[in-house]
């Protein structure tokens, strides 16, 4: 049975943008969409979602929530089958369950309350730091979140897991029929350029060389399987948020891959990913890779 899209809702503004987004994605890729409400999120949050009028009891509220939710995606994706649901528990505890057997988590930015300050809602960022299946928060103006730029931006990373991202980046290129830029970065430490300008020139072109070779063996694993896929190489001298960052302006969804080990407890975010979900300008997928 092919697993579903399933989009977090909460009735804040940032969650109407995930709903949207998840919508486009379930209608490009044929998947179903479900949509999640945990009923414990009015409590945590502090407000009442704008949906609501005056203040029915939370079953009934939550139910037209979902009921509105379901409505607005049949407007704008008509042809994607969509379902809702109302899981009476905390938010996070209810999207990881639910991650566990989805194609995707599709998440907003911001909640409700003092969280709508913050860069990344704490929802969003737990939930992108632990789940098991890939996550995307759909960050970025409207121009990204709706595709308007054709370019999948790809993160590629040090470990042999970077082909679970790279492969998932290529099929989000594939399904939108735009290009995959493929971004490596690479420094060389400043020790190694000092004192000696000649030496140091040598280990900037290892590095770099080295870098090439990474993405080398990442996209080879997979770019034959994604013939109609243009792939465009970047080696960056820099920092990998940085890199990154720079490319999000102009970009439709950056991808990025997360390691996970199965023993561990909490957030299991890498900087990169951290920086990203924080201050990218695009939506931003968080796939997970596990050691």
């Amino acid at each position: 049975m092919e697993l579903p899209v399933v989009v977090g809702v909460d009735g804040s503004e940032g969650s109407l943008q995930a709903v949207d987004w998840a919508a486009a994605e379930a209608e490009r890729t044929g998947q179903t969409l479900k949509i999640l409400y945990a009923s414990l999120w009015e409590h945590y949050e502090g407000t009442v979602p704008r949906f609501a009028k005056g203040r029915p009891s939370e079953q009934v509220f939550a139910e037209n929530l979902v009921a509105t939710t379901e409505e607005r995606v049949r407007r704008v994706a008509p042809d994607v089958k969509v379902s809702g649901e109302v899981e009476p528990e905390a938010p996070v505890d209810a999207l990881l369950r639910e991650g566990n057997h989805s194609a995707l988590l599709v998440l907003g930015p911001r909640g409700h309350g003092p969280i709508a300050e913050m860069l990344l809602g704490s929802v969003s960022l737990a939930v992108a730091g632990r789940a098991r299946c890939p996550v995307v928060v759909a960050r970025g103006g409207e121009p990204n979140r709706r595709a308007m730029y054709g370019r999948v931006v790809l993160g590629v990373g040090d470990t042999t897991g970077s082909t679970i991202a790279a492969r998932f980046a290529f099929r989000e290129a594939s399904s939108r029929g735009c290009e995959l830029v493929a971004i490596r970065a690479w420094r060389c430490p400043p020790y190694e350029n000092m004192p000696y300008p000649l030496i140091g020139g040598e280990q900037a072109r290892a590095y770099r060389q080295e870098a090439d070779e990474c993405v080398d063996r990442v996209l080879g694993v997979v770019d034959d399987d994604y013939p109609d896929v243009a792939v465009q190489r970047r080696l960056v001298q820099g920092t990998a948020h940085q890199a990154l960052l720079e490319e999000t302006s102009g970009a439709d969804l950056l991808v990025v891959g997360a390691q996970r080990r199965k023993a561990a407890f909490g957030l299991q975010l890498g900087r990169v990913s951290h920086a990203v979900l924080h201050h990218s300008g695009c939506p931003v997928a968080v796939v997970p890779e596990f050691a």
